[in-house]
């Protein structure tokens, strides 16, 4: 059994089959390694400097490393998923929440894009209630679900 159905198994019931399971668009890592590397820039600089200023420059490395594994961890522990009967996303380690909309009670489906969203290739996809950030290639989604 692979890790990511582990993670699906609560929320994917009987005959119910996943048709895609992805994460979201990496875009959502920019801002936290934007955030990160503010931190790290100076924090290089310190360590460079030398004695006293190591250490405040050690401890600026290390909160941008956190914020960039607190980042990716999200990241790799959110999924989008479609299966035969519901569209939802799944997000959490400790905690595991599931948002979902089933496709018999969907009406019409939206996709919204800016304009960097239409060159790099992600959208948000509004099912119902539903409302799913940065989805990589939000047409392939719409396409299954009609």
């Amino acid at each position: 059994m692979c890790p990511r159905w582990r993670i699906l198994q609560p929320v994917v019931t009987g005959g119910e089959q996943v048709c895609i399971e992805e994460r979201r668009h990496g875009v959502v890592l920019v801002g936290s390694f934007l955030r990160a590397s503010t931190l790290a820039g100076p924090g290089v600089l310190a360590v460079v400097i030398g004695w006293p200023a190591t250490a405040a420059g050690a401890v600026l490395l290390g909160v941008a490393a956190a914020i960039v594994l607190r980042a990716v961890w999200r990241w790799e522990r959110t999924l989008v998923v479609l299966t035969t009967e519901k569209l939802f996303i799944v997000h959490g380690t400790v905690r595991r929440r599931a948002a979902a909309v089933r496709l018999s009670r969907v009406g019409p489906v939206e996709i919204e894009q800016s304009l960097l969203g239409r060159l790099l290739g992600y959208g948000t996809i509004v099912a119902g209630e539903l409302e799913i950030t940065h989805v990589p290639q939000p047409t392939r989604i719409v396409d299954r679900l009609q």
